[in-house]
Order: structure tokens, then sequence, then C-alpha cells
């Protein structure tokens, strides 16, 4: 978990380094749209779906003792991720300038589409390699082994930065490429040693007609078409951003990422050490346990995001200023970038809550409701995106966004409900209406700071202010009795 941690603090200081050297530009936003569709190929064939499709099938042999029969499983499905990566990877690049000009950054100019394109053949090398480093990752978590897959993402964070603060000065937006790249091959290299401590054994040959295979194809359906979703709205967002003044995808980059820090520190580690305990329950039957346990889940998000949500929504000059405004990141990039992190701000509980609420899902083996809700998400984010962009240009994608994460999340918890008879929902709006009379006395003294101390530096009030927030609020939800307040230390240690 502390990796994890470090993985994403790293994501927020490349993101600082990548500011100073280009702002929120037209160059970074044709490095981002270039981006989006290896991404989308390699969350499609080879992210988190493979793992969680391969990892059953290949501890399934493990388990029983057939490992000469796992390590062929493993070397048919590299093979085979592999030839398609790679086919696919070489289709694209050769219908890069039409994908970009159609489909990917339409609304760019002629010197951007060409750099698009440019880069996004370059990036497609990444996706290749990180395809074959993802079954590495699910192969060494089949043994148990989680430090090196952990270690993975933060060695491929550095590359990118050192490529952003050597190699941008003279090559420009290029060097993000080469970052990414040497990342991907660190991210898989520094696997290596694990599989070979585990006497991985590769072996020629293509089968489909393998059960093994055909049963990690199996499970990857409903798996791909929820990680497709996320991976469809980012593509929408830059082509209907790509219309916009430049710099828009930018700044919807940089909010983004800001908002889902706390997102990503709070959600993934209480899912982290809650899921087992539920899904055991789930797998014992015990619903009144379940429901009790999620009840205290949802409980515990409330009083986590709602505050964090408060204090995006009101500190977000001071927070960008003090993360991003430096080097190339101008004023004008700070006041761009806040206006869209204020709706993003708007979504933070609803992608938090999400987090948990699929979960409970998939602890009771049913993959196939929150895709379906997700694609009904994503149907309802492009519409209002192009409903919302006329008025509020970037800033309309990102509140399409918030509106449409929060609908999905309302929609799970009330499918969830009808499953589990419940989730213990007087105790959450009881801690609800707590958090909310804890959160309202923390606004008052911020808002009171900040019209004392109009002329401090920005920077100033974001820690300033910032700090004295988060004690104010910790103090008036101790007082108020709250539950969650008293159980959050204990659950983080455990998640540890």
């Amino acid at each position: 978990m502390l990796l994890f941690v470090a993985s994403r603090l790293l994501g927020l200081v490349r993101e600082m380094v990548i500011g100073a050297q280009f702002g929120a530009s037209a160059e970074l936003d044709a490095y981002l749209a270039a981006f989006r569709l290896p991404d989308l190929l390699f969350t499609v064939v080879a992210g988190g779906a493979l793992a969680s499709a391969f990892i059953p099938t290949f501890s399934e042999r493990l388990v029983h003792g057939h490992l000469d029969a796992a390590w062929e499983l493993a070397s048919r499905v590299a093979n085979l991720l592999l030839v398609i990566l790679a086919g696919l990877a070489i289709l694209i690049v050769i219908l890069a300038p039409v994908l970009v000009d159609r489909l990917i950054a339409p609304g760019f100019t002629p010197e951007q589409k060409a750099l698009t394109v440019l880069l996004m053949r370059w990036m497609l090398l990444s996706t290749v390699i990180f395809g074959l480093s993802g079954l590495f990752m699910g192969i060494l978590n089949a043994f148990h082994h989680f430090f090196l897959p952990a270690l993975a993402p933060v060695v491929y964070n550095l590359a990118i930065i050192l490529a952003a603060l050597f190699l941008a000065p003279t090559m420009g937006v290029q060097a993000l490429v080469v970052g990414v790249v040497a990342g991907a091959a660190a991210h898989l290299l520094i696997q290596v040693p694990g599989l070979v401590r585990y006497g991985a054994r590769w072996s020629p040959g293509l089968s489909l007609r393998d059960p093994g295979v055909r049963e990690v194809i199996r499970l990857m359906g409903p798996r791909v078409l929820g990680l497709a979703v996320v991976q469809i709205n980012f593509m929408v967002n830059v082509f209907l951003a790509s219309h916009l003044l430049p710099g828009s995808i930018s700044a919807l980059n940089y909010a983004w990422l800001i908002m889902l820090l706390p997102q990503g520190i709070f959600a993934i580690a209480i899912a982290t050490a809650a899921f087992p305990t539920f899904a055991q329950q789930a797998a014992r039957g015990e619903r009144q346990a379940m429901r009790e346990t999620l009840g205290g889940i949802f409980a515990l998000l409330l009083f986590l995001t709602v505050p964090a949500a408060v204090l995006l929504l009101l500190l977000r000059v001071p927070l960008v200023t003090l993360l991003l405004q430096r080097g190339a990141f101008d004023a004008a990039d700070t006041a761009l970038t806040s206006y869209v992190l204020a709706f993003f701000a708007l979504g933070l509980v609803g992608h938090a809550v999400v987090e948990i609420a699929a979960r409970g899902f998939y602890a009771l083996k049913d993959t196939m409701t929150p895709v379906l809700v997700g694609l009904a998400a994503m149907t309802a984010n492009i519409a209002l995106s192009v409903i919302l962009v006329r008025p509020l240009a970037v800033g309309g994608l990102a509140l399409a966004n918030s509106i449409a994460t929060l609908t999905e999340m309302a929609l799970l918890m009330w499918l969830l409900r009808r499953r589990l008879g419940g989730w213990e929902e007087r105790r959450v709006f009881r801690s609800l209406a707590s958090t909310l009379v804890a959160t309202l006395i923390m606004i008052a003294v911020v808002v009171g700071l900040l019209s004392f101390g109009q002329t401090w530096p920005l920077r100033f009030q974001a820690v300033i202010v910032g700090g004295v927030a988060v004690v104010v609020y910790a103090a008036a939800a101790w007082l108020l009795r709250s539950p969650e307040a008293r159980a959050l230390p204990g659950l983080l240690l455990r998640s540890r």
C-alpha cells in the first residue's frame, strides 16, 4: 500500500515537472491526444482485464501442482498478446493520420495533427511493451509476490520525470514519449528477476484451442467493457476539447489528476483493506454482515471525500498555484486549470463511492451489473458533454463527467440495496449528517481565513488555510462523536 501511495504521489510530481516544462499548451495537448488511442488499445487488450482473467486460470494450475501446464498457459497467452498488440499497433501506425484527423482531434491545427501523429506512432511501442509487462504482473501476483509489480509504476513515473527534466529542453514534447517508452521498458524489466525466481519458462506456439487460453478470453469480456467505458469517455473529451482554445486538453488532464489524488488514496486504500472481508462474507452467504460492512465503508468514504471535495472547490486556485504554477505554467494556465477543477471536484464523492459499490457486485460474482451501469453513465457523459461544452467550454466536459459519475453512484447503490436488502442506510445517513455539520464548520473557517488573508500569497493560502481546515474538520468530527473519525486510523493501518 505504501508503494501504491508513493506511485500516486510520484504521478503528481510527474505532472508538476511536465507543467513546469510545457504549461497548458498546444504542444502538450498534442501529446495527451496522442496518448489516448495507445492507452485505449492497452486497456482493452492487455490492461487490468487480462490480469483479472489470467490470475484465476493460472492460479488454478498452480494449486493443482501442474507447474508445466501453468507456464505453458502463460507462454501461449504472452505469444497471443504480442501478436494481437503488434498487429493492432502496425495498423494504427498506418492509419494514424486519418484517425487523428477524423476521430481523435479533428479540431487541431494541421501542425498539431502532424505532431500528434508522430507522437502516437512512437508511443505505440510502449503499448506493446506494457501488454507483456501487465502479464508479468499477473504471474507474480498469482505467486503472491506484490513488491516488484508495485515498484514497476514507480520506475515508470521516474523515467518520464527524468525525460521531462533533462531531455525536454532540447527535444520538446518528444522527450515525454522517450520517457514513456523507456518507462514501459523499465516497468517490464524490473519484474524479470521475480519471474526468474519462480522458474519462469517460455515456449513458442499459439493455440486458441487451449482450454486455459479460451477461459482467459471468456473471463476478460465483461471487464474489458467496463475498462473501455472510461477510455471512450477520455477519447470523447479530447475530440470535443480539440475544438476549444489551445491548452484545454492539458488543463482537463491536470485538473483530473489533482481530483484523482484524494480519490485514489482514500477509495483505493479503503477498498484494498475492506474488499477481502466482504468478499468472504458474500462467499459464506453472510448478507447481514456484508450489509454492515458496506454501510461502514460508505459512511467512511463520505466522511473523507465530502470535505475533500469542498476543499478542492474552495482552495482550487491556491492548490493549483502551489502544485503547478512554475516555469512554463503561468497564471493563465492556473486560472484555466482551476476553472476545470471546480467542476471535477463536484464528482469526487461519486468517483470514490463507485469504486466500492462496484466491488460489492464483484464480491457477489456479478461483473455485468457494474458494466451495464457504466455503459449507461458513459452514454450520459457523452450526451452531457456535447450539451455543456458550448456554454461552459472545457468546464462543461468536467461537469458532464461529475454528473454522470454521481448518477452512476446512485444507480449502483440503489441496485446494491435491492440485491442485499439494504446497506445500513440509517447508519450511513446519520453519519452523513455529522459529516455535513463538521464540513460546514470547516467551510466557515476557510471562508473567514480567505477573507482575512486576501493579500496572502496563494501558495501560503494553500498550505496554511488547507492545514487549518483539515485540523478544524477533524476536531469538529471528533467533538460530534463521529464513529468514522475514530475508526479511520485502525482501518488504514490494516491496509498497509
